[in-house]
């Protein structure tokens, strides 16, 4: 079952994880952390910085990509193409969440995650029977969510009952 839950850590963590890599962090940065850090949804960098410019209207475009690499060299977001369900499109999300799947519907885009101890055992079980130390772990499960399936089958009714009509 999936479980949408964000636990962030503090903003000391962001700022000490920061000034290891000799950056500050300024006001803007941190509008965007706490953007990312809040969002219930992943965003690309548009959607982050017309939220963003919502809450400071002298941020501009730039800032937002460039700290967008700097925060993903540092090491507090994470890039994610999403199964490339929007094309070439990227999404941003925060490191502060505990490692999760993500589970993408390829017919509407609809993005679920899913946080568990079945991906820790996946994890322990690659460490475990290949000797692989494991620093990351990205995991994007493509399928149809049940509305979709749905849909599809409601799809192939007609498109059967259309055959027989024209036969």
């Amino acid at each position: 079952m999936p479980v949408s839950q964000t636990v962030p850590k503090s903003n000391t963590s962001a700022k000490d994880a920061l000034k290891e890599k000799g950056v500050r962090l300024t006001r803007q940065r941190q509008i965007l952390l706490d953007i990312l850090n809040s969002s219930a949804t992943h965003l690309d960098a548009e959607n982050l910085y017309l939220l963003a410019r919502a809450k400071d209207p002298k941020l501009n475009r730039v800032t937002v990509y460039r700290t967008l690499k700097m925060l993903k060299q540092g090491g507090l977001v994470d890039e994610l193409d999403l199964m490339h369900f929007g094309g070439d499109q990227h999404y941003y999300e925060s490191k502060m969440k505990p490692e999760h799947a993500h589970i993408i519907c390829m017919r509407c885009g609809r993005v679920e995650e899913f946080f568990g101890e079945p991906l820790q055992k996946l994890r322990q079980q690659v460490e475990q029977d290949f000797g692989f130390q494991i620093l990351i772990a990205r995991t994007e499960v493509g399928g149809y969510c049940a509305l979709c399936r749905a849909l599809r089958a409601r799809e192939v009714q007609d498109a059967a009952a259309q055959g027989v009509a024209r036969a």
